[in-house]
């Protein structure tokens, strides 16, 4: 049987209002000076930690990073919302794969996203941050989902929506397919993603007919 991996923001969910927020509040917090909303987005997919760096935090960056997280869980149900066709996706991809999770999300609080969806329950692993040494680009993350999934790198595949997926899926050795979103730059997904979908339902059928 088929694997379906899914990423989560930008591919299932939308959290960028409890990203921003939660960066926004952390930056006041400590007395510093808030890069704004577009810097921060176009880091989303990256680790929290590589985020803040980027940001121009090098110090103390875990105590950026535990507030975040703090604040993330206390606002994230309120400030996120499926993608239009997820849910529809997932019933599709249901049919004929098995579905697996994974991200660069802190994992306990993704699980408590899915719950509050309903959805947590179609997926068999849900690998996040705390599960893996190397997050995504690096492989790890995948080889640790096909490992505990017992499933063929031949028969899966991974959705996403950044160059940290599809490059994470090709050091892993499984099939990759891009889902548009607002995260990545489009002319730079491209040279990631040869195959790049309107939204994740778009992408099952496509996973189907293949």
């Amino acid at each position: 049987m088929r694997v379906i991996l899914f990423d989560l923001d930008g591919t299932l969910i939308d959290s960028t209002d409890a990203i921003l927020d939660g960066f926004r509040y952390v930056f006041e917090s400590f007395d510093k000076k808030y890069p704004g909303d577009e810097a921060v987005k176009r880091l989303i997919g990256l680790p929290l930690d590589i985020m803040f760096q980027e940001l121009g935090i090098d110090e103390n960056v875990w105590d950026y990073v535990n507030l975040y997280k703090k604040r993330y869980r206390e606002i994230s149900k309120e400030k996120t919302v499926l993608l239009p066709k997820a849910k529809e996706a997932i019933k599709e991809a249901k049919k004929f794969a098995r579905l697996g999770i994974v991200t660069t999300k802190t994992g306990l609080y993704s699980r408590e996203l899915l719950e509050h969806f309903g959805i947590m329950d179609n997926f068999e692993v849900l690998i996040g941050r705390e599960d893996v040494i190397n997050p995504k680009p690096h492989p790890e993350p995948i080889l640790k989902a096909l490992h505990l999934m017992n499933a063929n790198k031949e028969d899966t595949w991974m959705i996403g929506d950044t160059c940290l997926d599809m490059v994470s899926a090709k050091e892993a050795g499984v099939k990759y397919i891009g889902v548009e979103f607002d995260y990545e730059n489009k002319k730079n997904f491209k040279r990631c993603a040869e195959i790049i979908k309107p939204n994740v339902l778009e992408a099952v059928k496509y996973i189907l007919t293949t």
